[in-house]
């Protein structure tokens, strides 16, 4: 049959391969077959809790097989899996579901304290169904049971390309999260385009490693489920465990992030492990070091492909091929490269004031148009209007520039964004959580080099008068109110913030020490 939708996936892969292993996580297995019926049956149990098309179904927990089980269940409805992050602070978390409204809460026994934590300001979930935990987990509806009540019939309720399938949640310059609305059409076209370029075949195995609320994880596994191969999963990001799994099952295909491929690299088992099997690599997120880059592509012996991308694209729409990745060749310095837009796609750089074309080689902001381009922010027309312009292009936020050939660099960030190990941060959510601090009497929070994650976040701070706030407290005050990965990891001191008569923070100028010396303004 062909395969049209994300429905169609498992619909097609049920009927020619039921028996096909589709997820293997741990001593888990799951066949297509297998995959279809529970999707069925949890299609069949969100119906019967009011779920109807285009309603929003929040699933929280680290990597597992319910993930995929949720977002085809979800396509039988039409209706939306959105994914939480699990590293989320309560407030953080809780925001994220009230903000979709879901009135069901998909949630893994391990998260059951963050749930208690955050239950008090949950508005709008009327049923919490939780995965593993056993038959009545801390009170709330089990998961096995609950799908296990209801017939494994699809409902096959009808979708179109333009209707809403996974709703991402990507961090917001003002500190409150957006959440990004990918289609059918906006996933599919990914799946299509690259399809070719990441070369799957009939006896392929594919990894699952980044999380799933990441379109690294969620959307990477969706592809290996496109194709019909096996998909090994990791609960949580494990390098060991990567290394583990790639000769134990042979993988193929995965996808990484250049903090993960670092780590690797420093693993005493990488030197010793046999990668034959492995034949792809792609990577991205993040930017990663010539020497590392060139390092991975020597101990592992397979082909490279960086994805640039975001959230709001669907995930990569500039790749820079296998053939670029020669270390020896006369080709080398486009190691440095993003890539080239991907077919279907188009990048420009351009002003970030007027919005007017730059020329070749000068830098600009980064501007996407291609099928991959969200429908926009749930319920934020301002912020998609402001994002999506009205010739299509999507505004990336990304200063760099395109060279004679075709090629995108990226030099910097328009925006303050930090990206570190992979996790996107904006300073300004940081800052609002710092600012409610009474020995703060000004902050701004800024991103330096870290050899480990490529970036982390620094605090600038102003104390209040008469106080005697050091570091260590301000980072434990952070943890309380914050995501681990999104708290300071250094604090400095400053009698005063620069600002520019307008009052604006000067943060090129706060950054400019850290990052003297270095070839790019990202790490």
């Amino acid at each position: 049959m062909a395969i049209d939708t994300i429905a169609d996936i498992i619909r097609a892969h049920a009927a020619g391969r039921p028996d096909g292993l589709a997820i293997v996580l741990g001593e888990g297995r799951l066949t297509y077959g297998e995959l279809d019926e529970r999707s069925s049956r949890l299609a069949n149990a969100l119906a019967a809790g009011g779920v109807t098309a285009q309603d929003r179904i929040a699933y929280l927990d680290k990597n597992s097989p319910e993930y995929f089980e949720l977002t085809f269940a979800a396509a039988k409805l039409n209706a939306v899996n959105c994914a939480v992050n699990w590293r989320l602070a309560p407030p953080e978390a809780a925001f994220i579901v009230n903000d979709a409204e879901a009135t069901v809460l998909l949630i893994g026994a391990e998260s059951l304290p963050l749930l208690e934590a955050m239950r008090p300001e949950l508005t709008t979930v009327k049923q919490v169904v939780v995965i593993g935990g056993g038959d009545s987990p801390a009170g709330y509806e089990s998961y096995e049971r609950w799908i296990g009540a209801h017939p494994a019939t699809d409902p096959a309720v009808p979708s179109k390309a333009d209707d809403v399938a996974l709703q991402f949640y990507s961090s917001g310059t003002t500190g409150r999260p957006k959440g990004v609305m990918l289609t059918n059409a906006n996933c599919f076209s990914n799946v299509r385009t690259n399809n070719d370029t990441l070369a799957f075949g009939p006896t392929s195995v594919n990894q699952v490693v980044m999380p799933t609320f990441h379109v690294a994880g969620g959307l990477w596994g969706l592809l290996g489920l496109y194709n019909g191969v096996p998909n090994v999963m990791m609960r949580d990001v494990d390098p060991a465990q990567v290394v583990r799994d790639i000769t134990a099952y042979g993988i193929t295909h995965t996808v990484l992030v250049p903090a993960v491929i670092q780590f690797l690299l420093m693993l005493p088992e990488t030197k010793e492990a046999d990668f034959s099997t492995l034949e792809l690599i792609v990577y991205g997120a993040s930017p990663i070091s010539q020497e590392v880059l060139t390092n991975a592509i020597r101990t592992f012996g397979c082909h490279f492909i960086q994805a640039y991308g975001m959230t709001e694209t669907a995930g990569g729409c500039v790749l820079l091929p296998p053939d670029d990745h020669d270390p020896d060749g006369p080709n080398a310095h486009r190691l440095r490269a993003a890539g080239k837009p991907i077919p279907g796609a188009e990048v420009k750089v351009v002003d970030a004031a007027t919005l007017e074309e730059v020329p070749t080689g000068t830098v600009g902001e980064i501007l996407v148009r291609s099928a991959q381009n969200m429908k926009g922010y749930w319920r934020m027309p301002e912020a998609t209007a402001e994002t999506i312009l009205p010739d299509g292009f999507l505004r990336t936020g990304d200063a760099g520039y395109l060279d004679a050939d075709g090629y995108v660099y990226i030099h910097d960030r328009v925006k303050d964004m930090i990206i570190s190990g992979g996790e996107n941060i904006y300073p300004a959510e940081v800052e609002n959580a710092l600012m409610s601090h009474p020995g703060i009497a000004d902050v701004a929070v800024i991103g330096v080099p870290s050899e480990k994650w490529g970036e982390t976040p620094k605090a600038v701070v102003v104390r209040a008068p008469d106080t005697d706030l050091d570091a260590d407290g301000i980072i434990a005050f952070a943890r309380a109110r914050l995501a681990g990965y999104k708290c300071p990891t250094t604090v400095d001191f400053v009698e005063a913030l620069p600002r520019n008569p307008s009052g604006k923070v000067l943060k090129k100028e706060l950054r400019a020490p850290y990052w003297e010396g270095r070839q790019r303004n990202v790490n």
